[in-house]
């Protein structure tokens, strides 16, 4: 090999450069469980960092050896291809050994509880778990009671904290800083773990956040009056069944899947009702403003709240936000598991990642959950 190409290979391996003051933000944190924790700060170090890291997925050669000796677990109770996958290939991305776990054909079936699965995992000296379970509360439960980081993609209607990032960085990509944004929210407001955690990443950054969903699929929080006392972090969020009303000037519209498997209850009189009354379609979106983008978490049903034209239409970036997926999760498993949240070329090249000592156990303060 020729010194020039032994330069090349060097330039496609590093790391890029975040900004320290980026960096410090994040430093200390060892969970990502939902948004309601995070500072706008934070949120803002994660976007920094996930720009560093697209500049990796833009490379020829997408591999950088910064969590080389790692191991992560990706630990998943339910069906997922966007996270699951997305998370699997952030950490062989950045070198690290991602192991894949799933309930079917694990221990789970002869009985296993989560907690005896995860200390195993843990005997097995892992660095993370990226868990996604259907009970809510399922990673905060493994967070307090284990010595290694937990990722939650997802649990029960709860939270999907990395898909609102995912989604932040989205708008931020298009539209710049999403102070004063007025983001639509429409569809399934009462099972959406997407929209929950939107909503604090979405307020915390200072969008001017709209719900919009049939009544019976809004959440209490929102029709008993609790969301007007002080203190709840919601109070400036703007609730509307006509659809019409609440597309009117939208920056961004965000359509939610109606969840099928969730529709047991009778919530609804029929898909078909629903698609008439509150399906994103081209003539509605013309109510919003002409740069409107239009987004959706996924998977969709098409026809259903969103029609094929729009989804695959030129505002649409749908597609674009599953790439973002994989910078994103990348940057947060650096800044999990990487032995220095600073990297630069030099120290990424020759850092020993060698296995660091019991980690303290965390101090889990309880904290009002809103949105039940």
């Amino acid at each position: 090999m020729t010194q020039a190409s032994r330069v090349e290979e060097r330039e496609y391996l590093r790391t890029p450069t975040e900004s320290t003051d980026g960096a410090r933000q994040l430093a200390g944190r060892r969970h990502v469980l939902d948004l309601d924790d995070f500072t706008r700060e934070e949120i803002g170090a994660v976007m920094e960092n996930t720009r560093a890291m697209k500049e990796v997925l833009q490379r020829d050669i997408k591999k950088v050896p910064a969590l080389r000796g790692k191991t992560i677990i990706t630990l998943f109770y339910e069906p997922s291809t966007r996270t699951r996958v997305s998370f699997e290939q952030a950490g062989k991305i950045l070198s690290a050994d991602v192991i894949s776990v799933t309930g079917g054909g694990s221990s789970v079936e002869k009985g296993e509880s989560l907690y005896n699965t995860a200390r195993t995992i843990q005997a097995m000296d892992a660095d993370l778990i990226v868990i996604r379970h259907p009970q809510s509360g399922a990673p905060h439960f493994l967070a307090g009671r284990l010595d290694i980081s937990i990722i939650n993609a997802g649990d029960g209607t709860h939270a999907h904290p990395t898909q609102a990032l995912v989604d932040i960085f989205t708008m931020e990509s298009h539209l710049g800083p999403i102070e004063g944004l007025k983001v639509v929210i429409v569809g399934d407001l009462l099972y959406s773990r997407v929209a929950r955690s939107n909503l604090w990443g979405l307020t915390k950054m200072g969008a001017q956040v709209v719900l919009c969903g049939p009544p019976t699929l809004i959440p209490s929080d929102f029709q008993n009056g609790h969301r007007k006392e002080v203190g709840h972090p919601f109070t400036n969020v703007r609730i509307e069944t006509n659809v019409e009303r609440a597309l009117d000037g939208a920056d961004v519209v965000m359509a939610l899947r109606l969840q099928l498997e969730r529709q047991r209850a009778g919530h609804l009189p029929s898909l078909r009702e629903y698609s008439r009354m509150y399906g994103i379609n081209s003539k509605r979106l013309q109510l919003a403003k002409p740069n409107v983008l239009v987004m959706h978490p996924g998977p969709m049903n098409e026809g259903v709240e969103i029609d094929s034209e729009v989804a695959h239409g030129a505002r649409s970036v749908i597609e674009e936000q599953v790439t973002n997926g994989v910078a994103v999760r990348m940057a947060l498993l650096y800044s999990l598991t990487a032995p220095t949240l600073h990297a630069t070329p030099d120290t990424v090249e020759s850092q020993q990642l060698s296995k660091p000592g019991p980690k303290p156990r965390p101090d889990i303060t309880s904290r009002r959950v809103y949105l039940k």
